[in-house]
């Protein structure tokens, strides 16, 4: 994303990642870990989870990733399932948030506003949200999708799967730039955006 449009982005992009983390440190204290609390990643403000690489690679190649929360699974109420939903939480905020974009676009339409700074930094914030929940949900180590999948696997599995984060880096860059990632991720988006319109379709 280059050009004027950098400018209307940085919402979307700030957005994606605050309400992403934020949803994962609330759902782990609310499973009984205060770990995310004392260290200051239970709060809306964007500054606490930014992470500069992955806030570049989001605003240049529209995939990245923030700051991860640190979680302690013992502390969970649910150990069994607890990790899991602290997983899920990240994706499933920036899905909701997307949708509440879309659905603030077809109220600009209906009312006839024709605000286009204002259609362009809503429209940024639901592509962002939904870019950033797809690419948490590919299953490579530390991304969310690799701890759902490690949450079905058995232990001594689990741990040698998470090992390959040492090499995660270099494949994201890898996925990124040769644009494998964008065949991936551009056509689920597609997807998910026409059953959030189709949802939508029974109001507007």
């Amino acid at each position: 994303m280059f050009g004027p449009d950098m400018i209307f982005g940085i919402p979307g992009l700030l957005i994606a990642m605050t309400v992403h983390e934020y949803a994962h440190a609330r759902i782990a204290v609310a499973l009984g870990d205060p770990t995310p609390k004392f260290e200051g990643r239970l709060t809306l403000n964007p500054l606490a989870h930014l992470d500069p690489i992955g806030l570049l690679m989001l605003f240049f190649a529209q995939f990245g990733w923030a700051k991860p929360v640190m979680i302690n699974p013992r502390n969970f109420s649910d150990r069994r399932h607890g990790e899991l939903y602290v997983a899920i939480a990240g994706p499933a905020a920036n899905l909701i948030t997307a949708f509440v974009s879309l659905l603030l676009l077809n109220i600009i339409a209906v009312m006839g506003i024709q605000v286009q700074w204002v259609y362009l930094v809503i429209k940024l914030v639901m592509v962002f949200n939904l870019n950033f929940a797809i690419f948490n949900m590919i299953p490579l180590p530390p991304l969310d999708g690799s701890k759902v999948l490690m949450s079905f696997l058995p232990g001594k599995l689990a741990y040698q799967y998470a090992g390959l984060e040492r090499y995660s880096f270099f494949i994201l860059i890898l996925l990124v730039f040769t644009n494998i990632l964008g065949v991936i991720i551009f056509p689920i988006r597609n997807v998910i955006l026409n059953v959030m319109s189709f949802i939508l379709s029974f109001i507007f």
